[in-house]
Order: structure tokens, then C-alpha cells, then sequence
């Protein structure tokens, strides 16, 4: 147990699910949405990516925005939301154990920069894992803008100080910091195997 902590809020993508850059790519090029690729090569969220993830335009105003960034992509939306789904990978079993053992001394919390396409690919998976979630294409807020952390602990009647942050972010991270969380930084997602311990 952590002196103080009572609540752990955790971080999505990256973290408890698998990020594969490459594949999201590779997907992207085969149905010819290469200027989108590329996006994804240099890590850009803007556009188009950040208005999905904000909730500014739905799953359909995205597909119809990746067509028209792509000259020539005739994609449907099914294929356009497959190649965008393929940055997630998987979420493997043992992270869920943690989950469920911590669970059994902790308040869990999920805060993440998502959107409705990923989300329903993987969010059932670990849902009932978390007391509740907070996903920014829902509440039109980002991580690590100040007011998506002050929103989590309003809803959630918890105290930053009794709080540990856990993203693969350390921009996100000293977000939360500045505003009294506890913070770890779980660079290459697995880091945090250290608090079921």
C-alpha cells in the first residue's frame, strides 16, 4: 500500500493497451490515406485527430475528413475506421490482473485522451475494471489541459493529494503534478507493475 494514496487514476493508451505506430501506418497507406499516415509517423494530434479526440466531430465527419485530406482515398468508413483502429493492439491479460488486485485496496479511475473509434474497440475490455472513466472525446477536454484533472476530481469526490497519476506522458504527468497529484511515469507502459507488488 502507498502512504497516503487511496486513488489511482490511470492513463489508456500505452499504458494499459498496446500502441503500434507502424501498424496504424502501414493500415493507413494500404487503403490510401498516406497524408493521414503521416500524422501518425510524427505523432501530430491536430486537425482532424484532435477534433475526434475532443468530440468536435463524430466517427463519420472524421472518415469524410480523412477522404478529403487523402486525394484519391475512396475508402469507406469501415475500412478508414479499421486502418485507424490498428494503433491499438491488444491488452494483455496480466495487466488486467493488476488492475483487479489493485482494485481490491484502491479507488481506480481511467482519464484518457481518446476518441469513439478506439474506445469501442477496446474500452469494454476493461471497463468494469474502473469505478469510472473519463474519456475526452466525451467531456470536449484534453490531457494536459488543467481542467480535465479538476473535472476527474470533481466527479469522482476524490482529493488530488490522496491521488496517484499513472501515464506514458510526462508532459501529462507534470500536469497532474502541478496540481497535487502523485505522478508516475509509465514511459513504456509497464512500469507500474510496481504498485501491485
Amino acid at each position: 500500500m502507498m502512504e497516503g494514496i487511496k486513488n489511482i487514476v490511470f492513463d489508456f493508451g500505452g499504458v494499459i493497451v498496446n500502441l503500434d505506430r507502424q501498424r496504424c501506418i502501414k493500415a493507413l497507406n494500404s487503403i490510401g490515406a498516406q497524408n493521414i499516415a503521416c500524422y501518425v509517423d510524427e505523432c501530430r494530434q491536430e486537425d482532424l485527430f484532435h477534433d475526434l479526440e475532443i468530440g468536435h466531430i463524430n466517427r463519420k465527419e472524421f472518415c469524410e475528413a480523412v477522404r478529403n485530406k487523402s486525394a484519391g482515398c475512396k475508402a469507406t468508413d469501415e475500412d478508414i475506421c479499421w486502418a485507424w483502429g490498428q494503433l491499438l493492439t491488444d491488452i494483455p491479460a496480466y495487466k488486467t490482473v493488476w488492475l483487479r488486485k489493485l482494485k481490491e485496496h484502491y479507488r481506480l479511475f481511467l482519464l484518457s485522451n481518446t476518441n469513439e473509434i478506439h474506445w469501442q474497440l477496446f474500452g469494454h475490455h476493461i471497463e468494469d475494471c474502473f469505478e469510472k472513466s473519463f474519456l475526452s472525446y466525451k467531456m470536449h477536454l484534453l490531457k494536459p489541459d488543467a481542467e480535465i484533472f479538476q473535472r476527474v476530481l470533481a466527479d469522482a469526490s476524490i482529493k488530488a493529494e490522496e491521488t496517484l497519476f499513472v501515464d506514458d506522458s510526462k508532459v501529462n504527468c507534470d500536469s497532474a503534478e502541478r496540481l497535487g497529484f502523485g505522478s508516475m511515469w509509465a514511459k513504456d507502459g509497464g512500469e507500474w507493475e510496481i504498485l501491485v507488488r
